[in-house]
C-alpha cells in the first residue's frame, strides 16, 4: 500500500518508472532507496511502492516510487499508476534493442495519452556495466532524450552508477521546472561520454582483476 504519510514538511514528488519486463525498474528503485542489488529480483507484478525523503538545494522532497510491471498483460492497470504523476522515468536495457524500441513506439505515447501534460520525463539506459554486450549506444539514448525532452542517465543498478545522480537531477527539474535540461547538469553530451568511458575503464580494470584472483585459485 501506498504510504499515507504526507507531511506538510515535505514536497510530494509522485515518480513511476515505465519500460519493458526485465529492464532493470525494480533494481534501480532497490538500490537507491535501499543501497542493495540482487540478481534474483522476480519481474514485477501490475505495481509496487517505495518511497525515499531527501533534502535537495533546502527542500525537503519526498519521492513517491512506482515500480510499474512492463509485460503487456498489466498495461492497463500501468495507466492508474501515472495519470497524476510528476515524474516518469522511461527505462531500457542498452543490451535490448527492442526495450529501447519500445520507449519510442510504445511509452513515449502512452505518456503523452494518458500523462499530466507537465510531467517530467525521464530518460535511463540501464545495465551499463554491461557495456561489452552495448546494443544501444549512449549518443542514440541522448538523441532520443533530446527528442522527448527528457533528462537522460546511464545508469547501472548493480553497480550504483548514475542511480543517485538520477534522482539528484530529477529532484532539480522537480523543484524548478523552468529549469533548462542543459542547465540541470555540468556537463556537455561529449564531457557526459567522456565520464561514461571512465566508467567503463574502471568495470573493464575490475573485471579484469577479478578474473585473475580467480585463477590464482584455480
Amino acid at each position: 500500500m501506498e504510504d499515507e504519510d504526507e507531511s506538510e514538511e515535505n514536497t510530494i514528488c509522485k515518480v513511476v518508472l515505465l519500460g519493458e519486463s526485465g529492464v532493470g525498474k525494480t533494481s534501480i528503485i532497490s538500490r537507491y532507496v535501499h543501497d542493495k542489488f540482487s540478481d534474483t529480483l522476480m519481474c514485477t507484478t501490475g505495481a509496487s511502492f517505495a518511497s525515499k525523503k531527501i533534502v535537495l538545494e533546502g527542500n525537503n522532497i519526498k519521492f513517491k516510487l512506482w515500480d510499474t510491471a512492463g509485460q503487456e498483460r498489466f498495461r492497463s492497470l500501468t495507466r492508474i499508476f501515472y495519470q497524476n504523476a510528476s515524474v516518469a522515468i522511461l527505462v531500457y536495457d542498452i543490451t535490448r534493442v527492442d526495450s529501447f524500441e519500445k520507449i519510442k513506439t510504445f511509452w513515449v505515447k502512452e505518456i503523452k495519452e494518458n500523462a499530466p501534460s507537465d510531467i517530467i520525463l525521464a530518460l535511463a539506459g540501464n545495465k551499463s556495466d554491461n557495456y561489452e554486450n552495448e546494443k544501444v549506444s549512449i549518443k542514440e539514448g541522448q538523441d532520443l532524450a533530446k527528442e522527448i525532452n527528457a533528462i537522460f542517465m546511464s545508469t547501472s543498478a548493480k553497480l550504483s552508477h548514475g542511480v543517485e545522480e538520477l534522482f539528484q537531477t530529477i529532484g532539480k527539474k522537480f523543484i524548478n521546472p523552468q529549469k533548462k535540461m542543459n542547465e540541470l547538469k555540468n556537463m556537455s553530451d561529449k564531457s557526459f561520454i567522456r565520464k561514461e568511458e571512465e566508467f567503463r575503464k574502471k568495470v573493464k580494470l575490475k573485471k579484469q582483476e577479478e578474473k585473475e584472483k580467480r585463477k590464482k585459485f584455480c
